[in-house]
């Protein structure tokens, strides 16, 4: 388990009411009667299923088919991850069984008009003042440019570390700079916890309305709404204070920083506010039983029902087509 392991569960941050998230390392998970226990050096921690949603592993974590199952009767979503949950390798099936979510979001990206809405929503949530009316999705974005400019230019002067730009070559890590590390160490953080918040609330990763093309596309839509306010400021601290041990010391300031701004709170409302576009929907109770079947997709009709079989109208076309044939 991490450094300070959560005795009391009643302490894990939540999103809205039920989204609850506890990261574990180095131990071991057994089922524990309708629960699970975490098992390390330091003894053993039982942990709550039904008020978690989420569970991140990281490295050096064993866990048993049965506690797997638990969680997964439980409606937790099990995530794997690097240390901290600054990589992101696997999921399980999370506590939603409805594509609601999913289908919302897909039906928005699909379509130019309203996928250009959510577009210019997620930058004008970026700025404290409301943009002039009018603005093309260009000289939003150029204000973008600016804004970010900005945050780096201000967190430079309040830390005294120089900076001439963002540099990134994952194959030559050692040679960035030690706030481009940082910067890089702490948006692998955010984007992890992005990820978590968004599989778990059934949206999907991949289906970005500004980036485009990687299976981490929203995921980078949602992150770069909180660089500037978080992981910016942070990264310029930690360069500040020297380059010993910086990608960890960076790693536990995400952590901290995150639950203090109530973070994992704060980005499921934000995905929704910015996918509100009035779109036509269809309600699902799968939620409340995952074994109601789903509906049938029809060209004419939409959705027709599932559950259903549908031999009597192959029976109505057989007699049609025998009578016009005539005697």
């Amino acid at each position: 388990m991490n450094q300070n392991p959560l005795k009391d569960l009643h302490l894990l941050p939540k999103v809205k009411d039920s989204l609850t998230y506890l990261y574990a390392e180095h131990c071991r998970i057994d089922q524990d009667d309708k629960a699970i226990a975490l098992q390390d050096a330091q003894g053993k921690t039982p942990v709550p299923c039904a008020s978690l949603t989420t569970l991140i592993l990281g490295p050096g974590v064993t866990i048993t088919h049965a506690a797997i199952h638990t969680l997964a009767d439980s409606g937790c979503l099990v995530l794997w991850s690097g240390e901290n949950g600054v990589r992101f390798y696997a999921q399980g099936m999370g506590e939603t069984r409805s594509s609601r979510n999913l289908l919302r979001q897909a039906k928005l990206w699909a379509n130019p008009t309203t996928r250009l809405e959510v577009v210019m929503r997620m930058y004008r949530i970026r700025f404290k003042d409301p943009l002039p009316d009018g603005l093309t999705l260009q000289q939003i974005r150029g204000k973008e440019g600016i804004r970010v400019r900005e945050a780096y230019a201000r967190a430079s002067r309040e830390t005294g570390v120089p900076w001439t730009g963002r540099s990134y070559q994952r194959q030559q890590w050692s040679s960035a700079d030690p706030v481009n590390r940082a910067l890089s160490t702490a948006n692998s953080c955010l984007y992890g916890i992005c990820h978590a918040a968004i599989v778990s609330a059934g949206y999907s990763p991949a289906l970005g309305f500004i980036h485009t093309g990687k299976m981490l596309s929203f995921v980078y839509d949602i992150a770069d709404l909180y660089k500037a306010a978080l992981t910016i400021p942070l990264a310029f601290k930690a360069a500040a204070e020297g380059p010993e041990d910086q990608e960890r010391r960076v790693r536990h300031a995400c952590r901290d920083l995150f639950y203090s701004e109530r973070l994992l709170g704060r980005i499921v409302p934000d995905v929704q506010q910015l996918l509100g576009i009035p779109i036509q929907e269809e309600d699902g109770t799968w939620d409340e039983d995952e074994a109601f079947p789903g509906g049938l997709w029809s060209p004419g009709e939409g959705v027709v029902a599932g559950g259903v079989n549908y031999s009597g109208e192959a029976e109505v076309l057989g007699e049609a087509t025998n009578g016009s044939d005539g005697p």
